[in-house]
């Protein structure tokens, strides 16, 4: 398997669910209430700020062990591929039969905070910004996508970098779509609502 190898375990890690094991110890199944989603946000929304803030760093550290062992192995393309296979995994998870089980925000976070650090401030920045003025966490994570993409070009990263950028963002974005048409007609939940 040798060096090739590390791309299998980005994909692994990427695909360790977070959220349902936490669910799991909370007897709540995040894959049946909430938006179904196994991401960060419906863990806050169903498991309390604890578990979700628990969910959060995990996925954020698949995402960001993937990239720094596809950089350390193959350099930026390693790294980016790294990611983007933690982003898929846990996107697409094999343990679910490869149903859309999160977003990847939370593991492409990560990867960018260990491969440009700098640009994820901004981002973060950005992303706080947005969630504060809206309370759509959906709409800062698209913000926060989409200034990656910005700014991958604007401080002239690597080839490899403005690349992850792209299709990160891309993908981001368009897992968000419903989100978009819910919050155009006014059902899309906001951070904190009770309901």
């Amino acid at each position: 398997m040798g060096r090739y190898g590390i791309f299998i375990i980005a994909y692994f890690l990427g695909a360790i669910p977070f959220a349902y094991l936490a669910g799991r110890v909370k007897k709540v199944d995040v894959r049946k209430q909430g938006s179904g989603n196994m991401g960060t946000t419906n863990a806050f929304r169903l498991l309390g700020v604890k578990w979700g803030i628990a969910v959060l760093l995990g996925d954020a550290l698949k995402g960001a062990l993937a990239a720094g062992l596809g950089y350390s192995f193959w350099g930026p393309w390693g790294g980016i591929i790294g990611g983007l296979l933690a982003m898929a995994g846990h996107s697409w998870n094999p343990f679910f039969g490869f149903k859309p089980s999160g977003k990847g925000v939370a593991s492409g976070f990560g990867t960018i905070l260990v491969l440009m650090p700098k640009i994820t401030l901004l981002a973060v920045i950005l992303f706080i910004a947005v969630v504060y003025f809206t309370r759509y966490v959906s709409m800062g994570s698209v913000v926060g996508a989409l200034t990656l993409l910005v700014c991958v070009f604007i401080f002239h990263e690597p080839t490899a970098y403005c690349v992850f950028a792209v299709v990160a963002s891309l993908l981001v974005v368009l897992r968000h779509r419903t989100n978009f048409q819910r919050v155009l007609n006014g059902t899309e939940n906001r951070f904190g609502e009770k309901k």
